[in-house]
């Protein structure tokens, strides 16, 4: 509503507001709610900046459950939700483990013998299980 009034500025609150059936004071208190955020966007701003400290000491590293741990430590009472969601809004995230790679065959090696003759064709699908000359061990 007040970006009607910023981006036409000709335009003459009062009677604006009574051809659109607003209350004046609604208008008022739009204009307040810019001006001052509640106290709620005013918490989420202080903790944001707490939140990013902790990222950044950890070199970029803690994830939301670490920085939730943290800001317990410290004496901060927040929720994990709220941890996640301000650190999304800014961008920041964790670094998760990660796994070493899975094993390459290098192209240019020679492949070892098959010692076990493995035979992996069937006739038709789902019917090769067991070859039947090795069912058995002797």
């Amino acid at each position: 509503m007040t970006a009607l009034f910023t981006e036409h500025p000709h335009l003459e609150i009062e009677p604006t507001l009574r051809e659109l059936h607003l209350d004046s004071s609604t208008y008022y208190r739009w204009r307040r709610a810019e001006a001052e955020p509640c106290e709620r966007l005013r918490r989420d701003a202080e903790l944001t900046e707490q939140i990013t400290r902790i990222h950044t000491d950890s070199g970029g590293i803690y994830g939301s459950p670490r920085v939730h741990a943290v800001l317990g430590r410290e004496g901060v009472q927040v929720g994990r939700k709220r941890v996640e969601r301000l650190m999304r809004e800014a961008g920041l995230a964790g670094i998760s483990p990660r796994r070493s790679g899975f094993t390459r065959r290098d192209p240019k090696a020679t492949l070892a013998p098959d010692l076990v003759q493995r035979d992996f064709t069937a006739e038709v699908p789902n019917r090769l299980w067991v070859r039947p000359d090795h069912d058995r061990h002797q």
